[in-house]
């Protein structure tokens, strides 16, 4: 249940109300936007009990129930779109942000080509994998701390914010360091414990679906993070496991407009890992601006052919800035910029 204060409640009007709540043993999240103060109220199993409590309290407006499963994440608990502030870029206004970078860092040399390039191109963001959990554990896993060093020089290169992902709790602290946003990749959306560690820090966090999650759970699992107070949560579409063969996923494109109807979370799609397939990455990516995508996720490598990690669905250079000229043209079509 969300508790609204009006916009003339007082501080003390908004303390009385928040300590009556705990009192009747709820615990309760406050939110305080330009306007109104909002408390939210959580594990409510008497609701008949805590209306009568305090809806007659000074500053009280109302009480809404939040009917859905996911509270935090949901349309009913924050109506307004969420917009998060990244190194001066926003991701959730009508400005379309584009993540781009090769799956793994492999070398500096490398890595910093790269950055210039998708820079270049008009990438707002550098993705790479320092930490890669792989299908097979003979397959490269990455350089760890070194991968991040290497991120954050490219970063000091480029003034581009850097995306990369955490795989275990132990790691969160030094991730936090380097980067400018957790990535929780689709093998880790379940893994609750990493969810509220990220949670308890001061990091925006990109949720990758779950290759094999509903909608819900996938919002469930951004509940996990928001319920720790972090409220920086960006959700990324990245494909789902289905009966096809002829891509890696099977890219849930209707998933974008489902997710804005239900949450007021940003989402973001990635095609390259959605398709498996360089050749149908530039199609699904203009597909998902044209049905709401705050952004994208691309994969990008000078030589997709000697990548450690993901080459087949890597866009080579100059095919990526070709897509971002594309891009400019869908995104003016549905009334948005890139």
């Amino acid at each position: 249940m969300i508790i609204t204060m009006s916009v003339s409640a007082e501080r003390k009007d908004i303390q009385n109300v928040k300590s009556k709540v705990e009192e009747l043993g709820y615990a309760t999240k406050l939110f305080q936007g330009e306007r109104k103060t909002v408390i939210h109220v959580i594990g409510v199993t008497e609701r008949e009990k805590l209306m009568k409590a305090v809806e007659s309290m000074p500053g009280v407006e109302n009480l809404v129930p939040i009917l859905r499963p996911f509270k935090m994440a949901s349309r009913e608990f924050h109506p307004e779109n969420t917009v998060i502030s990244i190194n001066g870029k926003k991701i959730g206004n009508k400005e379309i942000v584009v993540i781009a970078g090769p799956c793994a860092v492999e070398s500096e040399e490398n890595y910093l080509e790269i950055a210039e390039l998708v820079k270049a191109a008009g990438a707002n963001f550098l993705r790479g994998g320092a930490f890669k959990p792989r299908s097979s554990p003979y397959s490269f896993q990455g350089l760890g701390e070194k991968g991040l060093e290497i991120m954050a020089k490219a970063r000091e290169k480029t003034g581009l914010g850097i995306v990369t992902e955490v795989v275990s709790e132990v790691d969160v602290p030094l991730v936090f360091k380097y980067a400018d946003v957790f990535q929780i990749g689709a093998r880790n959306m379940h893994n609750f414990h990493l969810l509220k560690t990220v949670g308890r820090f001061n990091k925006p966090v990109m949720l990758k679906r779950g290759m094999s999650a509903t909608i819900e759970e996938w919002l469930m699992s951004a509940e996990y993070i928001l319920s720790e107070g972090n409220p920086n949560v960006f959700l990324c579409e990245r494909g789902i496991r289905t009966f096809e063969r002829y891509t890696r996923n099977t890219l849930d494109i209707s998933a974008v407009p489902v997710i804005d109807n239900l949450s007021h979370l940003p989402v973001i799609v990635d095609p390259s890992h959605a398709s498996g397939d360089s050749k149908y990455v530039c199609a699904l990516a203009k597909a998902a601006i044209a049905a709401g995508a705050d952004g994208l996720m691309v994969e990008v490598h000078i030589d997709p052919s000697r990548a450690l990690s993901d080459g087949k669905q890597s866009l080579k250079p100059d095919v990526f800035m070709e897509l971002m000229q594309d891009l400019k043209k869908v995104a003016q079509a549905v009334g948005r910029t890139l």
